[in-house]
């Protein structure tokens, strides 16, 4: 057997109950939550979840747990996309959260996109970046676990994102991210310019980025788990040898390798094969 079924339940929907977990012969990975099953009941598997909030993803034995973790920060280790937050404070929220929409669907370029939205935010005072942070932006479920776990068992861990330097430094020390990389919001006089640092760090960075951590760390990019859920995620996702779309665009659900749409961030260490208990609080 080459690869495994790992089901994993919405938190707190009870699911995958025991029942299902007898007649499919499964091994808990956390009870009533995450379940491993032998691949070859996958038509049963996918009989018994239907309709419920359950994912299922088929992922392959050898190499499972990973030895570098690459995420996306916005709508992935946030709930939140942080230039639109800017946007609302800055009075054009409805209008940027459209445009970022349609970048994170693949229907418009991402650094065309990205140069539209901060020049509507020039003039902002320097401090509403504060004022996000402090009173916009929750974290991922999951997130600090995810991060510690990995790192417990040797894993290094890197925040790349087409957001901001400003908030990619937040997130990153509070969750325990080793690196964190983006782009940066240029200021003068205390305000906002309205445009952003070139080279942008965009869809090709965050491959580039997969590529130089792991030539210093010496991986290959079968060790890598990448998470995303916007387009510009998609060749990180693809370049990595376990590629996760976490409550993703369609375009991104279509050709990442796993897909999460119910579980939260510890959903990542179950498709590693980690039970619960292994978990690092």
């Amino acid at each position: 057997m080459d690869s495994v079924l790992v089901l994993i339940a919405a938190n707190g929907s009870g699911a995958i109950t025991s029942e299902m977990a007898t007649k499919l012969g499964g091994k808990w990975l956390a009870e009533g939550e995450a379940l491993e099953v032998s691949s070859e009941r996958e038509a049963e598997v996918r009989k018994l979840s239907a309709g419920l909030p359950i994912d299922i993803n088929l992922v392959p034995i050898v190499n499972r747990r990973k030895k570098l973790l690459l995420a996306d920060m916005d709508s992935t280790m946030i709930q939140q996309e942080c230039i639109d937050e800017l946007g609302v404070v800055a009075g054009v929220g409805d209008y940027i959260k459209a445009v970022t929409a349609r970048s994170m669907r693949g229907e418009i370029d991402f650094e065309e996109a990205l140069k539209e939205r901060v020049a509507l935010l020039k003039d902002l005072p320097e401090s509403v970046i504060q004022h996000v942070i402090d009173t916009r932006l929750t974290f991922m479920p999951g997130g600090k676990t995810l991060l510690a776990t990995m790192k417990k068992y040797g894993a290094y861990t890197a925040l790349i994102s087409g957001g901001f330097t400003a908030f990619t430094s937040y997130v990153s020390q509070t969750l325990g991210f080793d690196e964190n990389r983006a782009n940066t919001l240029l200021v003068s006089g205390g305000k906002l310019t309205g445009k952003v640092a070139m080279p942008i760090l965009g869809r090709d960075a965050k491959v580039e980025s997969l590529l130089r951590i792991c030539s210093v760390h010496g991986l290959s990019r079968a060790d890598v788990l990448a998470v995303g859920d916007g387009a510009n995620d998609i060749p990180m996702l693809q370049a990595a040898g376990m590629g996760v779309a976490l409550h993703a665009k369609p375009k991104v659900q279509e050709q990442a390798g796993l897909v999460v749409n119910h579980g939260d961030l510890t959903a990542l260490l179950y498709l590693q094969g980690f039970t619960q208990r292994e978990f690092v609080a």
